[in-house]
């Protein structure tokens, strides 16, 4: 039986499993892999040899420029958003006690989504850009599902029913705004909703790294607590955890990350949903592990991406493969719910 380890950092201590660990290795490294393989594709054919080449050293000044100014900033944007959605769905899933609660079900992209849209039909989005508009709308989501879900105190329960409801109103007031906008613009708006990486440059990379610097040491913080968060609010509160500080911080942070991410790459379906399920049965714990769900969520990504690419000559749109693959695992999810008897 694997004991648990803890690793201090600092002030911060998280107690892990060995298995816990074993995993997240094998995850960072997939995560390196396919980061480089999804560079070697492009209109010039190159080789996983000439890719790592172009990253670590400068001999070939053309190869280098291809490859760190021209492909780097793709494959950075994909897998810093993969992290971004794998660590905030094992937090709404965990700070709510429900596997199917994630950013895509409880409002917080389709608020980025909105505040996106909104910005290209009505013309400010040029002024402000599109990052700062999903950040807005993911943002001010998230804190509408908290107010509404208040009631001396938030739950799980109360905050998944809300997030629901925030989804679907603000889906609704998407469709509309693209109803109305023109055939340009729309198209515009239409080629960022699916997930897209692709023309990412440096000034997507930018904003969504800075914020993982800043928002995962608060999520990790946090953690410490929501291995007692899991077990519901009066074991919680007896074990001295302080719940609903906790629970605000945990779902601000979470929203950030979504909203920075969902700004840089679009709303990609499904990740954070899907990563931290996979995580959790992987490394074999009671809940979703932040780190690893978080490296799962940069595999899946990166690998969606690659596998967009080589399925067309075009290239699909990477939010449509996680579509594609997630959809049949939030199915399983409700099927086992149903059996278990807690799908309602």
């Amino acid at each position: 039986m694997s004991l648990p380890v803890t690793i201090r950092l600092s002030t911060m201590s998280v107690r892990v499993t060995p298995r816990v660990v074993t995993v997240g290795a094998i995850l960072l490294a997939a995560a390196f892999l396919l980061l480089c393989l999804g560079m070697t594709i492009g209109d010039v054919p190159m080789g996983l040899s000439d890719v790592l080449t172009g990253l670590f050293t400068s001999g070939d000044a053309g190869n280098a420029y291809i490859v760190r100014e021209l492909r780097l900033p793709r494959a950075l944007t994909g897998l810093l958003a993969g992290l971004a959605f794998g660590a905030s769905g094992a937090v709404f899933q965990t700070i709510t006690r429900n596997p199917l609660a994630s950013p895509d079900m409880i409002g917080i992209n389709a608020g980025a989504a909105t505040a996106v849209v909104a910005g290209i039909a009505f013309g400010f989005g040029d002024g402000l850009g599109t990052t700062t508009l999903g950040l807005l709308g993911g943002l001010v989501s998230g804190l509408v599902v908290y107010l509404l879900a208040w009631r001396r105190g938030t739950t799980g329960y109360r905050i998944l029913l809300v997030g629901i409801g925030i989804s679907a109103m603000c889906t609704s007031l998407t469709d509309y705004l693209l109803s109305k906008a023109q055939i340009t613009e729309a198209q515009s708006s239409m080629g960022w909703l699916v997930g897209n990486l692709a023309n990412r440059g440096w000034e997507n990379v930018i904003p969504l790294f800075v914020a993982s610097v800043v928002l995962f040491p608060l999520v990790l913080g946090l953690s410490r607590w929501m291995g007692t968060l899991a077990l519901g609010d009066e074991v919680a509160a007896g074990l001295g955890t302080p719940v609903q500080p906790v629970r605000l911080g945990l779902l601000l942070a979470g929203a950030g990350l979504v909203a920075f991410a969902t700004a840089s790459a679009g709303p990609i379906a499904f990740v954070a949903l899907t990563a931290p399920q996979i995580a959790q049965r992987l490394a074999r714990v009671s809940s979703p592990p932040v780190v690893t769900s978080a490296l799962g969520g940069g595999v899946l990504v990166l690998g969606s991406d690659i596998l967009a690419r080589v399925l067309t000559p075009t290239g699909l749109p990477v939010g449509i493969v996680t579509g594609a693959l997630g959809a049949p695992v939030l199915l399983w999810l409700l099927v086992r719910a149903n059996r278990s008897g807690s799908g309602g």
